[in-house]
Formats: structure tokens, C-alpha cells, sequence
């Protein structure tokens, strides 16, 4: 079972001791899936927990004026967490009190203090403490006093280059799905709660299910070709979605994801969905009036008919 904890001070949440990852971990790719693999073997082999700390906001949020696409959701985190066997999840409010706090604070009241580590795995490139202070070294320095080891995970290459969340993004707004799902290890995918909009969709002959991503910054854009998932199910309906502020018609002023699922018939409001991004049919535009914008829908929806092969008899819900 995990456990999730959010705050720096504390009881030690791992009295047996416990080998740790540290990162931001968007994505969970597959760098992130290595790293947590071998954390789990070395905390079978020393007989103690398997624990991770990572934080929220990612810190490039916390102090960027621009907004950092998010691969993956807080939720989507968590899950990936348990998924990977993980015993302690310590995610920490990344704050102006954790901002602030040095290398050395950082490694004796969460590392030691709240962990009991007797491990450390990092990436190579990891920085930690006040102002980014801290580097892998450092954490060698600082673990051999307190106890533990500090040890860096190498890089995970494919095609030559490094397997990171920056080159994810990179594909994901290039629009190369293929790409971006080699180096995550698996689709790229939204989702979230299905909830009620204004039902212009309706109106014009493609009903669509929607998800607010809110305060989310998707990596994506634009009108796609994708598959869906319902619940716990596979993602494999084929369908026609847009990401957007709809500009043509009631704006909106956050990102709002629309998926309309071709020949489904039922009612998904309240209901949890993936939507899995497979092409990018074209940017989004504005429209002279609803004809007009009735007119490239039934374009997208054959475009995307065609990327997605001819639709197999589909259950009906």
C-alpha cells in the first residue's frame, strides 16, 4: 500500500530505513521508469522501503513567468507511483519555504530525518537546495556524513539522445505521438472527468465529452485524431477531439479538451476518460460564422476517420 505525505516536518515515515528517488518526475518516462526500478531492487536487496520524494508545483513552475506544459497530472503522478511499487510518496508543496531552504537543511530533515535513507538515486543532472546550490557531489558529501549513499542513475538513450521530459514536450508540440510515446514508454494521454458544457456540439452534429484542464498546461494543441478510454478500459474508441479556447465560438478562458467519439450512443457525464493523442489534424482557428466552422468539423472528422482506419463494429454503451 502507499502512503503519501506532503509536509517537511515530521515523524519518520520509514523507521526500517529506505533506498529513495528524488525528482520532479513529469511524465514518469522511461528514464523515470528505470530509476524506479532499480530503487526498488536495492530496497528488496537492503530489506527496507521503496520511497520517492518529488514536489508540487514542479519547481520550474514555481519560479518560470512563463507556464511549464505538464505531461502528466498530479493524480497521473500518484497512480504512476503506486503502479511502480513505491511504499512512501513524500510529495512536497514546493513553496517559498522549501525554495529557500539550503542543500544541507533539505538532506537532514527529508532525507534523514523524515526517510531514514539509506540510499539516494538521482538523475545526473539533479540539483537541489536554495538557489540550486546543490548538485550530485554534493549529495555524495552530505550522504556520507549522514549515513547514506548517493548514487545517480545513468541516462536512459534512445536513438542516440537522452530520454527527458523537455524532449517529450519537444515531440509533443511537433506533434510527433509516436515519437514522444518511444521515449514515455506509452501514448501520450489526458484524462480526467467528463463535465458538462454549453451542448453546441450537439447542435451541430457532433456531441463531445468534455475535461477542464483547468490550471494544467497541456503540451498540445489543436484539433487531433484520437482514441478513447472509459474507466478503467483501454484506450481504443476512435475519435475526433479539439484542445482549445474555442475561439469561434463562447470562448472560453482556460484550456478546455473536446472529444467527440465517433457512432457512440450514451450518456458520459460524471464518467472518468483518457483521450490518446494519435495526429495532429491542424491548429485552432477562428471562424467567419458556425457554417463555416460546421464545414472543417465534417473535414476533421473524416481526416481522422481515415488516420484511424475504418471504425470496427463498436459495442454500444
Amino acid at each position: 500500500m502507499t502512503k503519501l505525505s506532503r509536509d517537511i516536518a515530521g515523524p519518520c515515515l520509514a523507521p526500517q530505513g529506505s533506498v529513495v528517488a528524488v525528482g520532479a518526475f513529469d511524465g514518469l518516462h522511461r528514464g523515470h521508469q528505470a530509476l524506479f526500478a532499480q530503487v526498488q531492487r536495492r530496497a528488496r536487496s537492503l530489506g527496507c522501503a521503496a520511497a520517492v520524494v518529488t514536489f508540487e508545483p514542479l519547481p520550474r513552475t514555481y519560479f518560470s513567468s512563463e507556464p511549464l506544459p505538464r505531461l502528466s497530472s498530479v493524480r497521473e503522478k500518484l497512480l504512476g507511483f503506486a503502479a511502480a511499487g513505491f511504499e512512501q510518496v513524500h510529495m512536497l508543496r514546493f513553496n517559498a519555504e522549501l525554495a529557500a531552504m539550503s542543500a544541507g537543511d533539505f538532506v537532514q530533515r527529508v532525507l534523514v530525518e523524515r526517510l531514514a535513507a539509506k540510499e539516494v538515486w538521482v538523475g545526473a543532472d539533479f540539483r537541489f537546495g536554495h538557489q540550486r546550490s546543490g548538485d550530485v557531489a554534493l549529495l555524495r558529501q552530505l550522504g556520507e556524513k549522514a549515513g547514506f549513499a548517493g548514487c545517480v542513475m545513468p541516462s536512459i538513450l534512445l536513438e542516440g539522445a537522452r530520454v527527458s521530459a523537455s524532449r517529450v514536450r519537444q515531440l509533443l508540440g511537433a506533434g510527433e505521438f509516436a515519437g514522444a510515446a518511444a521515449l514515455l514508454g506509452r501514448p501520450f494521454v489526458i484524462e480526467g472527468k467528463v463535465e458538462y458544457g454549453n451542448q453546441l456540439g450537439r447542435t451541430l452534429g457532433f456531441p463531445t465529452a468534455n475535461i477542464h484542464l483547468r490550471e494544467r498546461v497541456s503540451p498540445v494543441g489543436g484539433i487531433f485524431a484520437v482514441r478513447v478510454g472509459l474507466g478503467e478500459s483501454e484506450c481504443s474508441w476512435p475519435g475526433v477531439a479539439s484542445l482549445g479556447v474555442r475561439p469561434t465560438v463562447n470562448q472560453v478562458s482556460e484550456p478546455l479538451l473536446e472529444a467527440h467519439l465517433f457512432d457512440f450512443e450514451g450518456d458520459l457525464y460524471g464518467r472518468r476518460m483518457a483521450v490518446e493523442f494519435v495526429a495532429k489534424l491542424r491548429d485552432e482557428q477562428k471562424f467567419d460564422d458556425l457554417d463555416a466552422l460546421k464545414a472543417q468539423m465534417d473535414h476533421d472528422a473524416r481526416s481522422a476517420r481515415e488516420i484511424l482506419g475504418m471504425n470496427p463494429v463498436l459495442a454500444r454503451a
